[in-house]
This record gives structure tokens, C-alpha cells and sequence, in this order.
């Protein structure tokens, strides 16, 4: 087997490269939504904003009792739906309500499930800085 030299300085380059510990990575395969990944149970700052609304309501009567991220809902066969806050209303309701900066096309579909499966009220809450308010989605 033959090789250009051009092709075995790219071989002896990676293998130096990989003794020092500075093995290049491909940029183009990388996920740019994986760089800020949160620990399981840290809040974004959004959801940090929608809990502290929350609070608020709560101190006002209007809700009884939330949580954050404290239940998976069973889709199908190794698929479940984690949503980010349950929620009490003062009217008994159970809700379950997703803060949301902007949709990926698998969240939706599972809140969209979710919201068939099971009987509690789904929302979807995502803040408008226009108007400086909570946007509502009702599933």
C-alpha cells in the first residue's frame, strides 16, 4: 500500500496530536445545543423568570402548589416526556406547563402526545419581550 506524503504527515500529525491530548474535533459535526446543557433539575434563566411568576400567583391565592421538573409522563416504549413545571390551580386543576424560548420539532410532537395521553391541562409559556408578558399556547 502506498501513501503520499501529504497523507503521512496527516497520519503522524494526528498521532502526535492524540499523544498530547489536543486531538482536534470536527466542528460540523458538533451540536450547538448541547454547549449550555443544564444539570438535571437546574433552571435556564426563563425558567428561573416563569417559577418567580409563579411564586407570585401562588403568594396571591391564584395557583395552590407547583413544581419544577419533578415527573416523567410515559409516551411509548423507552419515550417519555419530562415537563418543566406542575402546576395546582386554586380550582383543583392539575396543568402542566412548558417554558419554552423556542420549539424543536420532538418537543413538540411529545407535548402534543402528552396532552392526548393524559388528563391534565398542557400549556406552553414563552416570554414576549415586546409586551413584556407570558405568551399561552393551550395543547
Amino acid at each position: 500500500m502506498r501513501i503520499t506524503e501529504q497523507q503521512l504527515e496527516a497520519i503522524q500529525n494526528k498521532r502526535n496530536n492524540a499523544q498530547k491530548g489536543t486531538l482536534q474535533s470536527d466542528k460540523s459535526k458538533s451540536d450547538a445545543r448541547v454547549l449550555g446543557r443544564l444539570k438535571q433539575g437546574a433552571m435556564n434563566k426563563t425558567e428561573r423568570k416563569y417559577n418567580d411568576y409563579l411564586e407570585s400567583k401562588r403568594m396571591k391565592g391564584e395557583i395552590l402548589w407547583f413544581k419544577f421538573d419533578c415527573i416523567n409522563l410515559r409516551l411509548a416504549e423507552k419515550t417519555f416526556y419530562k415537563p418543566d413545571f406542575f402546576v395546582l390551580t386554586s380550582d383543583f386543576e392539575l396543568q402542566v406547563h412548558e417554558v419554552k424560548g423556542h420549539w424543536e420539532d420532538d418537543a413538540l410532537v411529545k407535548i402534543k402526545v402528552a396532552a392526548e395521553l393524559y388528563p391534565f391541562s398542557f400549556k406552553s409559556v414563552h416570554w414576549n419581550t415586546k409586551n413584556n408578558a407570558w405568551d399561552v399556547r393551550h395543547f
